[in-house]
């Protein structure tokens, strides 16, 4: 995105700032997942499959939960390449989380059985994005979205999380989005499932941290996913040089990031410099999960204000100008 002399010096602002507390968040250390059970739906590409691989590395038994059996089978071989010790064990189950919470339950229960474990941790990545205006998007797809992107994460949680109470100790990711940020230009219905998923993250953690369940809500800029090639292909103009200022970052980097994030019990995981100065902007009344943290949300709240009338008018800009190369064509 286009941006003035006064918003790269508040930029360099943040990222000075960043360096002096990153030193102090990075002394929390992660938890050890060694041994532990962790299940990643949407685990057979993307974010999801290398989340599965750094969670193997570092220990952890690993059921990946998708759709396709066959992708799943190759997902399956490329994590075994990460094994650490003989005795982790994987499992893929074929499941469409959109289907009910039934199915779910059902299909959560025979991963227990299977592996032999409890849930640990739980990582949710399914997820699909059909981009449009509002008016364009048919209802059909919106409940798609809403099914796979909100009741896919929130039936495998809600089967998790009574256990997970119980054992007083447990982690559950959702990831969910910049869209759950704020609404964004062709993302209305999908942008829709993410706030969703920021509201029910916002709403675990104050019911059940102090029990000793953690949630994070991952927040992703555009990553190089199966995920995003797809979406990219209903994408208006207006929403790809929008969200095309961020860049694309690798899955493998977001998934490290995500997993780490979670570990350390943080609310949000974001990765690149966007998306700090969007979870800052956006904190609203987000759990404190650490003290430097929130410092600097404290300190760069109110001027990264200031510079989001310039972002949101480099929006309008690219919007207008959209709307008029299209009245000049016809």
């Amino acid at each position: 995105m286009a941006l003035d002399l006064v918003s790269y010096l508040l930029i360099a602002l943040v990222i000075i700032l960043h360096i002096v507390v990153l030193g102090f968040v990075f002394n929390k250390q992660p938890k050890k997942i060694n041994g532990k059970h962790v299940v990643v739906t949407g685990g057979s590409s993307g974010i999801g499959l290398w989340a599965a691989i750094e969670c193997f590395q570092r220990g952890a038994n690993v059921t990946i939960v998708a759709r396709n059996p066959k992708i799943l089978d190759e997902a399956k071989t490329e994590i075994e390449k990460h094994r650490i010790n003989e005795d982790q064990k994987i499992y893929v189950k074929s499941l469409d989380l959109g289907k009910g919470y039934d199915v779910i339950e059902a299909g959560l229960k025979e991963i227990e059985k299977e592996m032999n474990l409890p849930i640990y941790m739980l990582i949710n990545c399914a997820g699909l994005a059909i981009c449009g205006v509002v008016e364009d998007v048919s209802v059909q797809d919106a409940k798609l979205m809403m099914d796979v992107n909100y009741y896919g994460s929130f039936y495998a949680t809600r089967y998790v999380l009574p256990k997970m109470k119980a054992a007083g100790d447990g982690i559950i990711v959702l990831t969910s989005s910049q869209a759950a940020l704020l609404g964004i230009y062709g993302y209305g219905p999908y942008a829709a499932t993410k706030f969703a998923l920021r509201g029910l993250a916002e709403t675990i953690h104050m019911e059940a941290s102090h029990i000793g369940v953690n949630v994070t809500l991952a927040l992703p800029c555009d990553t190089d996913t199966p995920g995003f090639e797809r979406e990219e292909l209903s994408k208006p103009q207006e929403t790809k040089l929008i969200s095309s200022s961020g860049g694309l970052m690798k899955p493998a980097d977001v998934a490290k990031r995500l997993v780490n994030d979670a570990l350390k019990g943080n609310f949000f995981s974001v990765y690149g410099l966007e998306s700090h100065i969007l979870s800052i902007l956006c904190v609203g009344m987000a759990p404190w999960t650490g003290v430097y943290i929130n410092i600097l949300q404290i300190l760069l709240l109110s001027p990264l204000r200031l510079v989001s009338f310039f972002i949101r008018g480099n929006f309008n800009s690219i919007i207008k100008k959209c709307a008029s190369d299209k009245v000049k064509k016809e």
